[in-house]
């Protein structure tokens, strides 16, 4: 059975509307990361969520960038990549604990993207990683403030 929803603006029922279709893997996960961004009691934020989906994929490839810079010795001691990389993956920790609590995550979100892109003058091939992920979190925040504003009308409309 697959969960369907009007799509945002349009009022349920008229004819000729798309409907989203959901598969029941897509609204677990949809529900997880709306559960996982909005606190207790909070409104749910679709902005909060992609951030939080963008900060956690990038939580890997940061680590995997303090183990490069390690095994290619790139800065002098060699285990400087090791807390680089360690460094800025417990400020993305930091990032997703505080997505939770108002707009500190995703300012923190902005200064990792910054950080990662500081990280090319050591590891000039990070460069092609971090303008990919600096692309998709800009994305993200437009589009999920966007998603946001969009339920917001949506949800004044109804009168809920």
């Amino acid at each position: 059975m697959s969960a369907s929803t009007p799509a945002p603006g349009s009022p349920e029922g008229q004819p000729g509307d798309p409907e989203l279709v959901l598969s029941p893997s897509e609204t677990a996960a949809h529900n997880s990361a709306m559960r996982i961004a909005s606190g207790r009691g909070a409104a749910a934020s679709t902005q909060k969520a992609l951030a939080s989906i963008v900060l956690g994929f990038e939580l890997f490839i940061v680590v995997l960038i303090g183990l490069t810079l390690f095994g290619l010795s790139t800065l002098e001691p060699r285990e400087l990549g090791l807390y680089l990389g360690g460094g800025l993956a417990v400020v993305i920790l930091v990032g997703l604990a505080a997505m939770r609590r108002g707009r500190a995550g995703i300012i923190i979100g902005w200064i990792v993207h910054a950080l990662m892109l500081l990280i090319a003058i050591v590891l000039p091939m990070s460069l092609i990683v971090s303008v990919l992920f600096t692309a998709l979190w800009v994305y993200c925040m437009v589009r999920g403030a966007r998603i946001d504003r969009d339920r917001a009308a949506w949800m004044a409309a109804q009168g809920d």
